[in-house]
């Protein structure tokens, strides 16, 4: 667990810049050549899970329909059995930390995982028939199709593990799997952290290079000289920092800064803790009077734990999944009623349908935000820099029903298809958007730290009431304060409350016009 720290107001992040004298490269700040061969740590721990699932839930399908045949298959049972099964299954294997980035690689471990998730589930589903007092003819059934469910699951269970184990093992010695790491600070604690870490941390973490405020005494190229000249760069000083992780998606930063160097270390920490990566502080010699589980390690290189990302890979994953397959549902539900928003727009005065607005996305990333369209076109504000007030004459009739029901906001369930947005999360704001003349980021202390998850299209805020104009400086601080609360209070069933909410504020809105 993280250290809690408040720290004051920060800055919007430094545009890019080419720092003579071993300064990070403009270039860098693009799709270089590595990410683009990067592979999704999160994306590889969702597609388990969506294999894991399909395997679970086919397999309980196929074996009833073998075992009963169509005929004479009793659909209710199966369903409720399907269901128990994948759900035990799928939090056994979680337990089991089966759904973590390292996992495919120990395909022994991972396959008897499988084996104990297929017989726990089993073992579960069996017990509660027989306990339910079931018919004889259902418990008759009950012997043949689990032990036909458990071979066959089992089975394809195994042969995916060992393909996974073969694609991430290829990755894994590709780099395409490696953190990305960034040490801060210079001089010997440096040195020793890219040592240690390269040595116990290989494959598994790519070190990018270092940032340090003290330039002139170290040369670029001083970190690695003998074990590899140049291998480790000066990429920048302490203020390039928050701007190069944000652009080069950095995984993991390690601060390697003696602790009693208070202010510089407080300097560093003031600025990491509003973006979504680890932050580790380099404690060789465990020399702090403190318990053995205050530190963390990676491979037997001991941390002191700061900040952590907001969501872990398998939470991301399980959000994603949530995420899409809701849109994709809702979108094919809801397709009449967005034709007949799409009519209304089109009738109520001329121009698009759409209206598309860049806003800020996970990690400070701008994207393009779909909406109903709601005012004249000839008033529209890309760049919201006037906020639509109450009786705006630029909002059309149309508009004002839309926007008063939040019904101009559906054309987002394509953001979250395209992974954009999530169903549920910060609500993303326009990039100049103003709280009483001043723009966010300035209003409010952290502002960019509520980017430390993706967006949302309703939010813990929304449902509390705070949408809608923000004329008065306390309206954004309350907004972000709601966004902080949802961050650290994450869990899928807050994600459902939050749902549940929405039409309730959506029926009876608060400030919103």
């Amino acid at each position: 667990m993280g250290l809690a720290l408040d720290f004051p107001a920060q800055k919007k992040p430094a545009e890019p810049k080419n720092l003579a004298g071993g300064g990070f490269r403009q270039a860098a700040f693009g799709p270089t050549p590595e990410m683009a061969r990067r592979i999704s740590q999160p994306g590889i721990v969702g597609v388990l899970l969506v294999f894991d699932l399909l395997n679970f839930s086919a397999n309980g399908f196929l074996s009833a329909l073998a075992v009963t045949g169509p005929a004479k298959a009793d659909g209710l049972f199966a369903v409720c059995g399907v269901f128990t099964m994948t759900a035990v299954g799928i939090w056994v294997l979680h337990w089991l930390w089966s759904y973590t980035i390292r996992a495919p690689g120990d395909f022994l471990r991972q396959s008897f995982n499988l084996l104990f998730a297929f017989a726990a589930a089993l073992a579960l589903w069996d017990a509660g028939c027989v306990l339910a007092g079931l018919g004889q003819a259902q418990l008759a059934l009950l012997r043949p199709w689990t032990l036909r469910w458990l071979a066959s699951g089992l089975a394809a269970g195994v042969i995916g593990r060992a393909l996974f184990t073969q694609v991430t093992g290829r990755w894994t010695r590709e780099g395409r799997l490696a953190r990305r790491t960034l040490i801060v600070g210079g001089g010997a604690p440096a040195l020793d952290a890219m040592r240690r870490l390269e040595k116990s941390g290989k494959g598994a973490l790519q070190i990018l290079g270092v940032f340090d405020d003290r330039v002139q005494p170290r040369p670029p190229d001083d970190f690695g000289r003998h074990e590899n000249p140049g291998r480790y760069k000066h990429l920048g000083s302490f203020a390039d920092l928050e701007a190069f992780c944000r652009a080069e998606k950095v995984d993991l930063l390690v601060v390697a800064l003696p602790l009693f160097a208070e202010n510089r270390l407080f300097q560093v920490l003031q600025q990491l803790w509003v973006l979504p990566v680890d932050v580790r502080i380099f404690a060789p010699g465990e020399k702090l009077p403190l318990r053995g589980r205050a530190y963390s390690y990676i491979g037997d290189v001991p941390f002191l734990p700061v900040f952590d990302k907001p969501l872990s890979d398998w939470a991301v994953a399980q959000k994603n999944l949530f995420d899409r397959t809701l849109a994709l549902v809702l979108i094919v539900l809801l397709s009449p009623l967005l034709s007949l928003l799409a009519l209304g727009v089109r009738l109520s005065s001329p121009g698009p349908v759409l209206f598309v607005q860049t806003r800020y996305g996970f990690n400070n990333q701008p994207f393009r935000a779909y909406k109903f369209r709601s005012l004249h076109t000839a008033s529209c504000d890309p760049s919201a820099k006037i906020q639509v007030a109450r009786d705006d004459p630029r909002v059309t009739k149309f508009g004002g029903f839309i926007r008063r029901t939040s019904l101009d906001e559906l054309p987002q369930l394509f953001n979250v298809l395209k992974g954009d947005l999530s169903l549920v999360g910060p609500r993303p704001h326009a990039l100049r958007a103003k709280a009483a003349g001043m723009i966010y980021e300035r209003a409010v202390e952290g502002y960019f730290a509520r980017h430390r998850v993706k967006p949302g299209m309703t939010g813990w805020a929304q449902v509390n009431g705070w949408r809608g104009e923000t004329d008065t400086v306390e309206k954004i601080e309350q907004r972000v304060a709601h966004d902080f609360y949802y961050i650290d209070h994450w869990s899928p069933w807050l994600d459902i409350k939050i749902l549940a909410k929405t039409p309730l504020a959506v029926l009876f809105p608060k400030n919103a016009y």
